[in-house]
């Protein structure tokens, strides 16, 4: 690949800034002197803006070009200017407090109230999603395997298989052609778990599109059709996003995308209050597809919410619980068992209660050993997926390539399973209470199915529950070897291509195989552990490993296992396996959904500094110039600066001029891009309100109506009359913002960022004079490396 050479370009208001030198913050403490630039009512203090990537090519590298197909260069040492941060801290300014002072304590009663409402409307809606994907996937793959089925029983007696497996690979692709075209063409937001979306969303990163209305449609329709398709993948990922998406829709009260308002719950319309339900709709999610309430409030404490308040766990576990309870009601309707609420989640797997299946002090040495093996393995799928999506985003970037690999992956996992089947002589005898749903004979017996084809030739759902309960000799070794080498390189493959597919399943999958695999060894090992080495016993195990191992989840993880189970005496060898899979795991390779939140270059923040960045102060982390304001600013100044394509800032604080003199401007309030344009839209200016065609006065309804989509500054029509009107910003803007002095430390800085969930951190000298702006990305930058701190660039990607 070329070189990728950094070019750092300033950005000023005059060529003379430019020309006096404005000096970058250096590493070592140092810093270069700067030069203050005013021009007319704004003053810049010089800020690091943007970054080009260019790309240097020699002449071998243009001619050996020539051949290869298009690439996209990608560096991960990157972070993306992009993404935007959310305003999880409020607006204190003048309306909102008058609104808050109006408001009487039982409008905060019945605001409360509001918020249980919603929350168990988000509950209701993401277990009737759960339920709609679980029957249409049930009913689609009934038809396609029974389908299947016949026509390899038909061509088993007449010769003539490989007209089966033909068909098997057309089913297959056919589905997850559809799935993936929705996903490639119409939202390519929709693909993947949305996990890593969500989690970023939770952290207070804007990624564009994740909580919308069509991303949602996309992300079932897509689930369905590759769950259907036969893809190593599963659907309980993805209803955490579902979940997510029906949260940020429910709690507004309305849909942007039907252009629908239902003029209910307007008061929250803001990030502060939809993060909140966003990260109730996600353990709503979990809860779904698992039937695991508890392990759903963890979920969103453990890898998303980045604040957490009492009241707001108990909002969560009320979603949580009635989304189980709705699955669980529709879901004995749709089995004729109305008021049977034993099927808790999409993936049940069955209860662990015969006595063989009880554990000894002298088995937990195995579970650890087999948490290592799991954290070994999961580490080995990630580094496999890491190379895979690299290639991806550099060559398999355009929507009818995505869509054609995705047919590929298809087509290659029914082959391979076929051949597996075909070439397997493991056959086991049809008992009369048999739990198998598509048994298939093939070359065996009469009397006797092939005991690969419970595996493959099946729903994943329905291949882990096997695993776990069926009776020991089920199974042979080879088998077992065979399923899981093949199935872990699928799941490997298909986790990132262009579909809607979790990868929840298939972890367990693989774990559940070698670890029934580990079960059947030690009793052929010692003859007399078959008394206690139950091979579904170690199979839960080994799942548990594989996918702790991939994921690095531990707390929400071990719940979500216990309660899958039905049965709490696996909670402390499930925690060892897990704490030992992510510690070991950890040594090699970070967790799958970090990898791929790093590689969108997402500036995403974790919970504490990097270690080694006490040395840092905020004067060398921050962004400067800032544009600032005045508090009674010229309209054509700030139409100007918020059209400037270059400097796309967000918040810009406002000074005021505190005596006659020529002293500096001091800092005395900060004002949001989408506050200016809500006021240039409704043309708040002194001179309009002086005279007689004063409109009404500005609520904050009027900036609430305008989130989250607030209008581009291009779509605003200024005259030249109105460029000349002055705006008075006293009202509106937020007259005490968080500020920080230039000395403070980096963790210092990174811990008020990131535990108030500010988008602003404005950093002022001794006399309260701006000096510079922290942001997200600001913080985001530095990392621990391998070489100790490491700075990312910045890249207009």
């Amino acid at each position: 690949m070329a070189n990728i050479t950094k070019k750092v370009s300033w950005s000023s208001r005059t060529d003379e800034s430019a020309a006096a030198g404005e000096g970058t913050p250096l590493l070592n403490g140092s810093e270069q002197p700067r030069q203050l630039s005013g021009g007319g009512t704004t003053f810049q203090i010089g800020r690091f803006d943007t970054l080009d990537l260019e790309e240097e090519i020699t002449t071998e590298e243009q001619d050996s070009a020539r051949g290869r197909p298009k690439e996209i260069p990608h560096n991960e040492k990157l972070l993306s200017l992009k993404y935007e941060s959310l305003d999880y801290d409020n607006i204190e300014n003048q309306l909102f407090l008058e609104e808050e002072r109006r408001m009487s304590f039982m409008g905060f009663r019945c605001l409360e109230i509001s918020r249980w409402v919603v929350c168990g409307l988000i509950g209701f809606l993401t277990g009737l999603i759960a339920c709609f994907i679980d029957i249409v996937v049930e009913e689609l793959a009934g038809i396609k395997y029974q389908v299947i089925k016949e026509n390899i029983v038909k061509f088993t007696e007449t010769g003539g298989l490989s007209i089966s497996l033909i068909l098997w690979a057309v089913l297959n692709s056919s589905f997850v052609m559809l799935g993936a075209i929705i996903v490639a063409f119409f939202e390519p937001i929709a693909a993947g778990s949305g996990i890593p979306q969500i989690k970023c969303y939770l952290n207070g990163v804007k990624i564009p599109r994740v909580v919308r209305l069509k991303t949602l449609v996309v992300k079932v329709c897509g689930v369905i059709c590759s769950v259907v398709g036969g893809l190593a993948v599963g659907k309980e990922g993805p209803m955490i996003h579902s979940g997510a998406v029906v949260a940020a829709g429910v709690s507004q009260g309305r849909s942007t995308s039907l252009k629908r308002d239902f003029k209910i719950f307007e008061y929250f319309r803001r990030d502060t209050e939809k993060r909140d339900f966003v990260s109730a709709g996600a353990a709503a999610g979990v809860s779904a597809a698992f039937g695991a309430p508890v392990g759903g409030v963890l979920f969103s404490l453990e890898e998303g919410a980045s604040f957490w308040n009492q009241m707001l766990t108990w909002r969560i576990f009320f979603a949580s619980m009635i989304s189980t309870f709705t699955l669980n009601f529709f879901l004995s309707i749709y089995h004729n068992k109305t008021g049977d609420l034993s099927n808790p989640g999409l993936i049940n797997f069955g209860r662990f209660e015969s006595e063989s299946m009880e554990y000894n002090l002298y088995e937990i040495p195995l579970f650890i050993a087999m948490g290592a093996i799991g954290g070994i393995l999961g580490a080995l799928f990630n580094i496999l997926n890491y190379w895979l999506t690299i290639f991806r985003i550099r060559y398999v970037h355009r929507p009818c390539l995505q869509v054609m690999e995705a047919m590929l992956v298809a087509a290659v996992t029914a082959t391979v399973s076929f051949t597996m089947i075909y070439f397997s002589n493991d056959c086991q005898p049809l008992d009369q209470d048999h739990t198998e749903e598509y048994p298939l004979q093939l070359f065996c017996a009469d009397g006797e199915y092939n005991s690969m084809a419970t595996a493959f030739f099946n729903t994943p759902e329905r291949s882990v529950r096997s695993l776990f309960h069926n009776q020991p000799g089920t199974y042979n070794p080879l088998t077992l070897g065979c399923f899981t080498l093949t199935y872990f390189f699928l799941a490997c493959w298909t986790y990132g291509l262009s579909v809607s597919a979790g990868v929840f399943i298939p972890s367990l999958l693989i774990g559940a195989a070698w670890g029934r695999l580990c079960g059947i060894l030690l009793a052929s090992i010692k003859p007399d552990a078959s008394i206690w080495a139950d091979p579904g016993k170690y199979a839960l195990i080994g799942a548990a490993a594989q996918l702790g191992g991939i994921v690095r989840m531990t707390l929400s993880l071990t719940v979500i296992m216990v309660e899958a189970t039905g049965n709490v005496t696996y909670g402390l060898p499930i925690m060892l396996v897990l704490m030992t899979a992510k510690i070991v795991g950890d040594y090699f390779q970070e967790g799958l959904y970090d990898i791929h939140i790093k590689l969108q270059s997402v500036p995403f923040l974790h919970w504490e500094a990097p270690a080694t960045s006490h040395w840092l102060t905020a004067r060398e982390v921050m962004s400067s110039p800032v544009t600032c304001l005045n508090r009674i600013e010229k309209v054509g100044t700030i139409v100007d600066i918020l059209s400037n394509t270059s400097t796309n800032h967000n918040g810009f604080p406002v000074v005021v001029q505190v005596s006659n003199n020529d002293e500096p401007e001091k800092l005395c309030g900060l004002i949001l891009r989408s506050q200016l344009i809500v006021l240039l839209k409704h043309k708040v200016f002194v001179e309009l309100a002086r005279s007689r065609l004063t409109q009404r006065k500005l609520q904050l309804k009027d900036f609430r109506d305008a989130y989250p989509r607030f209008p581009p500054i291009q779509s605003i029509h200024v005259s030249q009359d109105e460029r000349e009107c002055m705006m008075d910003l006293t009202e509106f803007m937020n007259p005490t913002p968080y500020t920080v002095p230039q000395e403070t430390s980096l963790p210092r800085v990174f811990k008020l960022f990131r535990a108030l969930g500010l988008r602003h951190l404005v950093v002022v000298d001794d006399e309260n004079r701006v000096v510079g702006l922290v942001t997200r990305k600001d913080l985001a930058r530095y990392h621990l490396g391998k070489h100790g701190l490491e700075e990312l660039q910045l890249a207009q990607t």
